[in-house]
């Protein structure tokens, strides 16, 4: 256990120091700084309840002649409980906090490596880059790309092209940059002797070195006086050029890439020239060697993107913002890639993947449980110790962004309170690096554990995508509670931007009017998997037990984005010829290699549709529903009918119905007259000892 110094911030929080079991500081900062220092004596790792102050907390920590073995931690307890409306209350809320600051941090994950020289390409109107162009090139590789002619400098420096760009893609360190050459000036061969502007009659060529088409009358002075150079070519065949670099500062007024989350290296500040200033701050930073975490962990086996050259999910590629996740197709058999350089790090991979191929790693889910559990028990406990029948909201929000809006709320709820709400004391924050890499799993399981509803704050700087799928995937969790009898407790609570106080305080104040809601069950005591259907099974096994209504014989249908779900089949259509069992990449289609009898298992079905897509004869449907975690797990015959045996040998080599539909398509054919009929009603063996016998 580690030291914890709280501090009620000269007397503007009312802290119960007995109910917390802990000393309550005036001023810690300032007068008090002493028992900090003092606490660094010891060799236990320290909790310090203030946010605000921990660059100088760290400072001196740092200075101390006995630094901390573990690492100084901080908890903001003053904007998110001790500063609201009813901070009297927030005692539970308060200790649920500290003991999660006492968690041991996540495991480290891998790491993914970027190297930059330095080489940046400026990458717009001429008039805008090459001002930029002049400050850098002392300190970065510089080259100049003009979307639009300006006035080149006097001394080549660094390269300067022209021309529109036609493919930029890359990341930090790597970028990849092709554009067209469209005016007949090359800048790489001109070398500014200004013969062309002496000699142009229509003066349609200036300082740019680029001629003016509008004015140009194709005299092709120009041409003449360049001869010895070559640089001018109105017929120029080869336009393409191309080049590599290692950062982009993109000036143009309508700047795009291909994806709308852009790649660590890429900026696009667009005209404000503070804006512009501040990312020339950053590029100069970015030489070097740097790192950042590897966010995911893919697991092929388990993928359900494609099977026999179909495609079925493709969620992750379609929500992924930075154009990271690509298709790929070997041998029939589909899978993703993941480029860990493009990852940003959302996890809204994860978080639609119905079958937790594709994982969040930053931290994982386990990790994230033992906390989101830690947080219910400790709440619960000190509630009931000041008789508090109330049960704690989760409030997930992303880690920097959330963590703005919740902090500015708290302070402007406690300096204007008749304007702003605050937390609600029986609301819980807990920060997550994205807010997209949250999803069914991780919001279920904290509902077993003992929260009574989840709460999604959105800062309004999510990807259109992200928002799409967090609104289904809650709609799914939503509907699945609705199926056991409880109400639905996931929410999204929507800002227009980070600072979009006002839509935040009156959600806050919304909750605190409507009151705590009740713990829809007993607390649950597994963990969180890893393996997202592992803890999806034991949720949903947990709240079917508790549930007010049970589920019906047939189950409940869910919503069409569902990842559970059954199959229906026309089995007058169904030939068993088993192509969707080779088809399944969950393995919830089965065959049986004595009798013509399909087989299915509900719980390993991922509703990716593969399975219909493949069979030929159109006689497979998605069901979406669930069923009783008993009947999901029972494996079910969908269709079975006789074994048709051979007329030569009596061996079953398929079914009466595939070959009865066999002799009716090909029996009109002449190719099938007489004993080659025969042969269709024999097995593989012996109709070729059939052929050779009539042969001989």
């Amino acid at each position: 256990m580690s030291q914890k110094l709280v501090c009620n911030c000269n007397g503007t929080m009312p802290l119960d120091a007995k109910a917390l079991g802990v000393s309550v500081h005036r001023s810690l900062c300032r007068q008090e700084v002493g028992s900090f220092l003092k606490a660094l004596d010891g060799s236990d790792s320290l909790v310090v309840a203030c946010t605000q102050e921990g660059a100088l907390f760290a400072e001196l920590a740092e200075q101390s002649e006995k630094p901390l073995v573990a690492p100084l931690r901080f908890v903001n307890i003053r904007e998110v409980a001790g500063w609201t409306q009813d901070a009297n209350l927030s005692g539970p809320k308060i200790a649920a906090l500290l003991a999660l600051a006492d968690m041991p941090e996540a495991e480290p994950v891998p790491v993914v490596n970027y190297e930059s020289q330095g080489r940046l390409l400026l990458v717009g109107p001429g008039s805008q880059v090459l001002p930029w162009a002049e400050k850098l090139g002392a300190s970065l590789d510089i080259s100049v790309l003009c979307t639009e002619p300006g006035d080149l400098p006097l001394v080549r420096n660094y390269p300067i092209y022209t021309g529109v760009v036609t493919k930029l893609e890359g990341y930090l360190g790597n970028f990849s940059v092709d554009w067209d050459l469209q005016n007949p000036i090359d800048p790489e061969m001109c070398t500014r002797c200004g013969a062309c502007v002496e000699v142009c009659p229509e003066n349609a060529i200036d300082l740019s070195f680029q001629i003016d088409l509008d004015k140009c009358k194709s005299h092709r002075a120009c041409v003449t006086a360049c001869a010895s150079i070559g640089a001018i070519a109105f017929d120029r065949v080869e336009r393409k050029r191309s080049a590599e670099f290692d950062l982009i500062l993109d000036l143009r007024a309508d700047p795009k890439m291909p994806m709308s989350q852009t790649p660590q290296g890429y900026f696009a500040p667009g005209k404000d020239p503070l804006d512009q200033a501040l990312v020339v701050n950053q590029l100069l930073e970015m030489v070097g060697e740097f790192e950042k975490p590897k966010y995911f962990a893919y697991n092929e086996k388990v993928c359900a993107h494609g099977r026999n050259g179909k495609v079925g999910c493709s969620a992750c590629i379609d929500v992924c913002s930075t154009g990271a996740i690509r298709s790929i197709f070997k041998n029939g058999q589909g899978s993703v890639e993941v480029n860990p350089n493009l990852c940003m790090g959302c996890g809204a991979c994860s978080t639609v993947c119905p079958s937790g191929a594709m994982r969040y790693n930053y931290p994982s889910v386990p990790h994230q449980g033992k906390e989101l559990k830690t947080l219910a028990s400790v709440f619960h406990a000190e509630a009931k110790k000041l008789n508090q029948s109330v049960a704690p909201s989760l409030l997930l929000h992303t880690l920097k962004a959330g963590t703005r809006m919740i902090d500015g709320l708290g302070r402007s709820a406690h300096v204007m309170p008749k304007q702003y709400e605050g937390l609600p004391s029986f609301v819980i924050p807990y920060g997550i690096e994205h807010i997209a890499s949250t999803g069914l799993d991780l919001w279920l399981g904290a509902l077993t554990y003992g929260f009574a509803e989840v709460i999604m704050l959105l800062s309004g700087d999510e990807d259109p995508a992200y928002r799409a799928a967090l609104e289904e995937q809650a709609q799914l969790a939503n509907a699945i509670l609705q199926a056991y009898g409880f109400e639905a407790r996931i929410q999204l609570v929507m800002a227009d931007s980070v600072d979009d106080l006002q839509g935040v305080s009156k959600a806050m104040g919304t909750l605190r009017q409507r009151g705590a809601l009740d713990v829809i069950c007993t607390p649950a005591s597994y963990g969180l998997s890893n393996q997202k259907r592992e803890t999806l099974e034991a949720a949903l096994e947990h709240l079917q037990k508790q549930a007010k209504t049970p589920l019906p014989e047939l189950g409940v249908s869910l919503p069409n984005n569902s990842l559970l779900g059954g199959l229906a089949i026309n089995k007058d259509a169904c030939t068993l010829c088993m192509s969707c069992v080779s088809s399944c990449p969950e393995g919830a289609l089965l065959d049986n290699p004595d009798e013509p009898i399909l087989s299915f298992i509900e719980k390993h079905c991922v509703q990716c549709g593969i399975c219909a897509q493949t069979c030929p004869e159109h006689a497979l449907t998605l069901m979406p529903r669930l069923q009783t975690v008993e009947q999901r797990k029972q494996k079910v015959v969908l269709n079975e009918t006789q074994a048709f045996h051979c007329i030569s040998c009596g061996k079953p080599f398929g079914t009466a119905k595939m070959v009865d539909l066999m002799l009716t398509k090909l029996g009109a054919h002449g190719a099938f007259a007489g004993a080659a009929m025969d042969r269709l009603k024999m097995c593989g063996d012996c109709r070729v000892v059939d052929m050779v016998k009539k042969e001989t």
